[in-house]
């Protein structure tokens, strides 16, 4: 019951935290908007509905709330992640132990930088994709894109992004923990890179080849520093066994061979 009641608890603060993000991002949605938007914006056929001005179709009564909703939601996680997520790991933390802890900690360090640069990329190159795409209309065609088909696009990219980047740290963290040898990554290292790019091709939702292409050269380029960090890796780990999977209390075997210990023999021969 302790457990449950911890459980509970912290998701409450984790739902405070999102719901108090939620409300702060109704109230600054236009500054948001502003900024998800700005790829799209930048570009000349946004404007062309009215000039200067860049602009946005609204299809139904309730599209509008519901892009603010979108935008107040993606701006609370984003905002009240270090909350959620340090409560998730006071939670699981009592059930690791301590070498389970260290890599955690480090693993997690680094997986929010990736997923930030991943999507700090994505977006970058939004507006050249959206160019692309928009350059294969017509002249005499004016793109009316509407808030939420566009909201939804950015979105996909930037989650595809942020988590195409912390594939390699996945592939790390298996190494760390004896699961995937470097010598595996070696043996099928062509076949990983034609599948990264295979990936990218299917999961941007632009289906341009611009971004297909701005997200396996990353892929390539973050999956080869990890094989390089396994590689020094395991040039650097002690030959011998490996204790690590074992408990802060459990004690490992000293002793060369298989058998138990010989804790001595008591001689029982009457005739010595």
């Amino acid at each position: 019951m302790e457990h449950l009641r911890e459980l509970r608890n912290r998701l409450v603060i984790a739902l405070l935290a999102l719901v108090a993000g939620i409300v702060v991002g109704f109230i600054f949605f236009d500054p948001i908007w502003t900024f998800i938007t700005e790829p799209y914006c930048d570009l000349p056929a946004s404007h062309l509905l009215r000039e200067g001005e860049c602009t946005f179709a609204i299809r139904g009564v309730f599209e509008a709330f519901f892009v603010n909703l979108k935008v107040a939601a993606m701006f609370a996680l984003v905002v009240s992640s270090p909350v959620w997520l340090y409560q998730i790991w006071a939670f699981v933390t009592p059930g690791l132990y301590r070498n389970e802890k260290r890599y955690s900690i480090s693993f997690l360090a680094l997986a929010i930088p990736l997923f930030l640069a991943g999507a700090a990329l994505a977006y970058f190159i939004m507006d050249t994709g959206l160019a692309i795409l928009l350059g294969f209309a017509p002249t005499n065609a004016i793109p009316l894109l509407e808030m939420d088909e566009y909201l939804s696009y950015a979105l996909v990219m930037l989650i595809i992004f942020g988590v195409s980047f912390e594939l390699p740290l996945l592939m790390v963290f298996l190494n760390v923990i004896g699961v995937l040898p470097r010598a595996t990554v070696a043996k099928h290292r062509r076949m990983v890179i034609f599948i990264m790019f295979l990936f990218a091709a299917i999961a941007t939702p632009s289906t341009d080849p611009f971004s297909m292409i701005a997200l396996a050269i990353p892929m390539v380029v973050l999956f080869a520093l990890a094989e390089g960090f396994m590689y020094v890796r395991e040039r650097r780990a002690p030959k011998g066994d490996d204790f690590s999977h074992l408990s802060d209390d459990e004690a490992s075997r000293l002793d060369d061979d298989d058998s138990p210990l010989d804790l001595g023999t008591t001689d029982t021969d009457p005739a010595k």
